[in-house]
């Protein structure tokens, strides 16, 4: 009865937002200034097919929004022993919703100002502790953070042309103009999230119609620049040709570990990321993409060898990784991200990720070296061309410091059974996404998750789930 009157509440609040952002989207689309008579050039990301109203190609505004609400459940597993941030053996249930109204405005042909409002409630299985590679990415990691609506990204978008030539390009939340020159130069400031530019992969990226765990979703060694709702203020800067691309990203840095607070001083705490994008032609008629990513954080981190040395000489009662002075460290990774076009129907991607895995995991998640592969079919072979089919699989391993920390007691923000008898957590995900009218999407979701937490001597774990999302 607990379960049924949790979805009642969520699906209460559901229609009600949704209902809201219906009759803002229907009179900004009436006043849009579009004759019936004569239809608007659409995109991709404008189909009326696929969402809950039309959205204008032409209008210098944009108005649209999403609600995604995700339900899992774990049955119980054997442990050994549990910790502080274990994944609770005990079999429990939990459920997130996140709504987003995007708005935005072109001021001019090549600048733009975007302002995305959000809401994130529920949570996720043992509050999103215990895993690394966390079964639910729309899971805000701090239970106690407010539950009110808050701004989730507001940034200035500057294009500077550098060649005549144009190229058509999909219009959404994100990017207003279209079209675009062939080569450029983009600049953008204000809040975003470094994952809204960095690691992006069409296969894998999304978690409200594709894969829902972190470390498909994401690189899970990146360990990118965020506060604990996932957002950062930065610049962000792109030059891109017909068949390459360069990214570069400033951001700021939390002050602790997974915080909810950013460090404006940059001579203490700030990130930088690099990326370069290459799309190389393999065959005809096919679509290879290869992402080469480099970044180094620098912020107030401890260090795993020195957090052990300190239990060891009796200096703290278990490894802390926090109790050390004020200073400024530098991570460091790399990452390699891979998507190609089989068939109209088949895609694939693969994604390899390693950081130098001595000091603390700070933003992400406690993942120092990581490799995933995974595809989605198209359902047009049984006549659901909107229906899609994934599935995935990632193995997330730490460095020997990381886990003679954990071994001993430590504890990072995520992790922390108590003890460790190590081994790769592996992960298999698959769904099925299912187009039922316009913006309704539903489908299930199944993860099987061996060595939770490193731990071989906790699971594994079955998360079944299910998705309910709409797209206005």
């Amino acid at each position: 009865m607990l379960i049924i009157e949790r979805i009642r509440r969520v699906f209460r609040q559901c229609i009600a937002w949704s209902f809201g952002l219906a009759m803002v989207t229907l009179l900004a689309y009436g006043q849009s200034g579009s004759s019936p008579d004569k239809p608007e050039k659409s995109s991709v990301a404008d189909d009326p097919a696929v969402t809950m109203f039309p959205h204008s190609a032409t209008a210098r505004y944009w108005i649209s929004g999403q609600d995604n609400i995700i339900f899992q459940y774990h049955p119980s597993f054997y442990a050994k022993y549990s910790g502080p941030n274990s994944l609770r053996p005990q079999a429990e249930d939990a459920t997130s919703n996140v709504s987003t109204l995007f708005l935005g405005y072109q001021l001019t042909h090549t600048t733009e100002v975007l302002f995305d409002l959000e809401e994130a409630s529920g949570g996720g299985l043992s509050d999103a502790l215990g895993l690394a590679g966390e079964t639910n990415l729309d899971v805000v990691r701090n239970p106690l953070l407010s539950k009110a609506p808050y701004m989730a990204r507001v940034m200035v978008r500057e294009i500077i042309p550098l060649s005549k030539e144009t190229v058509e390009v999909g219009r959404g939340p994100l990017a207003l103009a279209t079209p675009l020159p062939v080569r450029r130069l983009e600049i953008r400031a204000g809040k975003f999230g470094m994952a809204d530019f960095f690691d992006v992969n069409s296969v894998g990226s999304d978690s409200h119609f594709q894969f829902m765990n972190w470390t498909i979703d994401n690189n899970g060694a990146y360990d990118y620049a965020a506060d604990t709702r996932g957002y950062t203020f930065g610049v962000f800067a792109e030059y891109r040709d017909r068949n390459w691309a360069f990214h570069f990203g400033e951001a700021l840095m939390p002050t602790v570990a997974n915080g909810p607070d950013l460090q404006w001083n940059l001579r203490r705490a700030r990130a930088e990321n690099y990326e370069l994008e290459l799309h190389p032609r393999i065959g005809s008629n096919r679509t290879t993409i290869v992402r080469l990513l480099g970044y180094e954080n620098h912020a107030n981190m401890g260090v795993y060898r020195d957090a052990v040395k300190n239990f060891l000489a009796g200096l703290t009662p278990r490894p802390e990784i926090r109790a050390h002075p004020l200073w400024t460290k530098v991570k460091y990774g790399f990452g390699v991200n891979m998507e190609h076009v089989f068939t109209p129907e088949l895609r694939g991607f693969a994604r390899w990720g390693w950081n130098e895995g001595q000091h603390e995991s700070f933003a992400y998640t406690e993942d120092d070296e990581s490799f995933v592969f995974g595809a989605d079919f198209l359902g047009q072979r049984w006549h659901r061309k909107l229906d899609k089919i994934g599935a995935a699989f990632v193995s997330n391993g730490i460095s020997a410091d990381h886990q003679h920390y954990l071994e001993l007691g430590g504890l990072g923000f995520l992790l922390g059974d108590g003890g460790l008898n190590y081994g790769r957590e592996t992960i298999v995900e698959s769904y099925y996404t299912a187009h039922v009218w316009r913006g309704l999407f539903i489908g299930p979701d199944f993860q099987h998750i061996n060595n939770p937490g490193y731990n071989r001597d906790r699971g594994p774990v079955l998360v079944p789930g299910f998705r309910f999302h709409l797209e206005f």
